[in-house]
């Protein structure tokens, strides 16, 4: 009897030794991955704590439920699933700065064209963060010693773990509360939710929402359209007289410069010119230099939609795909009600960002796509044909469009890696710690030339009398991952507010009418197609928008990123910390109060409308008019 307990309680003891082995490798590696490849900014001893202990309830979850379900096939399984999910997260971090959500998941047709993108971030050095899966998997199934070699978890012994993970994340967030109240709140920060409560945590609390978000579309009712609409009847502000009708009955052609931001304009780099014509072009039209992007997780799509529908796009993954199938009232609906043919043009494939699918529920006529242009091995590099025979087949196609026309450009080849052939490269690499950042001056500077090929071959077409362009950055192209770099190059330290101004990209409308001028005002994608649709002269009746006419002198200034930060005319609001826009010294919190609160109310009353696919209801649902308005009714009566 003695011999049989002592030889249990070594069973047991090494059974102990393989979890304590297994479960602390993992442990290790997520807190490694977390404290050195994320930049999670730890900014006290407490959340470090915090951090190094917030991997221990997911990794308890995860093993358990392998053991539950498969014992110790199951476990290994785990460990490979969870290893895999950290570092698809590592390569997704590493080019933007983000943790993937489900939606983006949804958007794996993408990879397909993104080769050289991927590649890019790749590391030799990779493949250390692998190793421990062979030492687990060396552990659990191939050790020569008799009693691990035959280690057996139990099913009980799985199911118990997953329920110990469930009071160990309860102390988690309890914990992490103790820095950030209403933590589980601030979904929009995917940053601060992975540093509190963990990566896998954070994709177990991802999945719960993307479940809530599609439970919005099933419950949504007419009811819930009417304060959005009361809302934005209040903050409206009229449009602006003198530019109204200036491009009446014209074509535009709006061009998306991908990856294009404000930085580059008007500035150097060797003593040269980075965007020498469009420096040039712009004292010839009217430009915004106070102008962002708005983007999240869609990039390029996102700052399609917001041009489309003057709404903000969503938090997680990209609208077009996750809402392609909502009722919109899109601008090119509208312009198309006006007599107008409107159409897509980019050299890619089709079904990338689900365009093929979403353009129809935006009410695009034609896209004009990879299939529709002469895309040969000469003609292309990185990830495509090369903008100067995009711009110049794009020309020609638009010579055929029927009048009015309005068609969207969209660029390829300034595009991450940045990379060029040698006979395209019109400027020296740049000499920063960052690779990325030398190289897309390069590509940046190629973007330029080409650009003049194209405006000044469209000068000399039939097109030109009777033609606006509308020429706007859509999105940033050096991550915060590099503000090292960017600090070297613009001689300064890149705090929050430096890189919060650095989300500025280039706003330009040229064309014959409209007269020169530098606008300084604050505004950012949502406010475009009001302001186009008002130049155009075109009445725009679709009341959910929450973008206001750049060319009001009286807007309303206000700037709302998808992170729920703002600009306005005198702030701006960072994460709770408050800044002078003009000095960028930090000033009192409070005085941004007002703004971080509209900017939730913003986002919230679009994600609203998207979530619940509320455009349905437009034609039904009633307006009600402002309170003061009712009771003022009643007592005239």
């Amino acid at each position: 009897m003695f011999k049989k307990e002592k030889y249990l309680n070594k069973n047991t003891m090494l059974k102990v030794l393989v979890y304590a082995l297994v479960i602390g490798m993992f442990w290790l590696k997520m807190t490694y991955i977390q404290f050195n490849i994320f930049d999670l900014g730890v900014e006290n001893t407490n959340e470090g704590f915090i951090l190094a202990f917030n991997p221990l309830s997911s990794i308890l979850l995860i093993f358990g439920l392998g053991i539950l379900v498969a014992g110790r096939k199951g476990m290994l399984v785990s460990y490979i699933l969870g290893s895999l999910l950290l570092y698809v997260n590592i390569l997704f971090y590493r080019e933007y700065s983000d943790f993937i959500t489900i939606p983006m998941l949804e958007q794996v047709v993408n990879l397909a064209g993104m080769g050289s993108s991927i590649t890019s971030i790749l590391a030799a050095t990779d493949a250390f963060l692998f190793i421990d899966v062979l030492v687990a998997a060396f552990l659990l199934f191939y050790l020569k010693a008799e009693r691990l070699r035959l280690f057996l978890p139990k099913r009980r012994e799985g199911l118990v773990l997953a329920i110990v993970a469930i009071p160990l994340f309860l102390v988690n967030l309890a914990w992490a509360e103790t820095e950030r109240t209403d933590l589980l709140q601030r979904t929009f920060d995917r940053n601060m939710l992975v540093k509190y409560i963990g990566l896998i945590n954070y994709h177990v609390y991802d999945a719960v929402l993307q479940g809530k978000t599609e439970m919005k579309k099933t419950l949504a009712d007419s009811n819930e359209l009417v304060p959005v609409i009361n809302y934005l009847n209040e903050k409206n502000t009229p449009l602006n007289a003198e530019y109204a009708g200036v491009a009446k009955g014209k074509n535009v052609i709006a061009i998306s410069l991908e990856s294009t931001q404000t930085f580059v304009v008007d500035n150097k780099l060797h003593g040269e010119e980075i965007t020498p014509y469009f420096n040039d072009l712009k004292e010839e039209g009217l430009y915004f230099d106070n102008f962002y992007h708005q983007v999240k997780q869609g990039r390029t799509s996102d700052s399609e939609f917001l041009l489309a529908n003057s709404m903000y796009p969503t938090n997680r993954g990209a609208v077009f795909f996750t809402h392609s199938s909502n009722e919109y009232e899109a601008m090119p609906e509208v312009l198309g009600e006006n007599g107008y043919s409107t159409s897509v043009m980019h050299a890619n494939d089709k079904t990338f960002w689900n365009r093929n699918v979403m353009y129809d529920s935006l009410g695009i006529d034609k896209f004009y796509s990879k299939e529709d242009y002469n895309v040969t091995e000469e003609n292309s590099y990185g990830w495509g044909l090369l903008d100067e025979h995009f711009f110049a087949q794009s020309l020609d196609k638009m010579k055929k469009i029927e009048q009015p026309f309005y068609t969207r450009m969209i660029t390829l080849t300034n595009h991450h890696p940045f990379t060029l052939p040698e006979d395209k490269k019109y400027i020296e690499e740049g000499n920063t710690s960052s690779g990325t950042l030398n190289r897309y001056f390069q590509t940046i500077r190629y973007q330029d030339e080409v650009l003049k090929q194209f405006v000044e071959n469209f000068k000399k077409s039939e097109l030109y009398d009777d033609t606006i362009l509308m020429i706007y950055g859509d999105h940033f192209g050096i991550s915060e991952n590099h503000q090292k770099a960017m600090g070297e190059y613009l001689g300064k330290d890149i705090n929050e507010f430096e890189q919060f101004q650095l989300q500025r990209v280039p706003l330009l409308f040229y064309g014959k009418g409209i007269e020169p001028q530098v606008n300084h005002t604050v505004g950012g994608q949502v406010d475009l197609r009001p302001t186009l649709m008002n130049m155009l002269g075109i009445e725009d009746n679709n009341p959910i928008q929450f973008g206001h006419d750049l060319l009001n002198e009286d807007r309303r200034q206000l700037m709302v990123t998808r992170d729920g930060d703002f600009a306005s005319e005198k702030y701006v609001g960072i994460q709770g910390s408050c800044y002078d826009r003009q000095t960028g010294e930090e000033i009192e919190a409070e005085l941004c109060d007002p703004g971080f609160k509209q900017a939730k109310e913003e986002l919230t009353m679009s994600d609203s409308v998207i979530y619940g696919d509320l455009l349905r209801y437009l034609d039904e649902t009633r307006v009600v008019e402002p309170m003061d308005e009712q009771n003022k009714q009643k007592q005239e009566e």
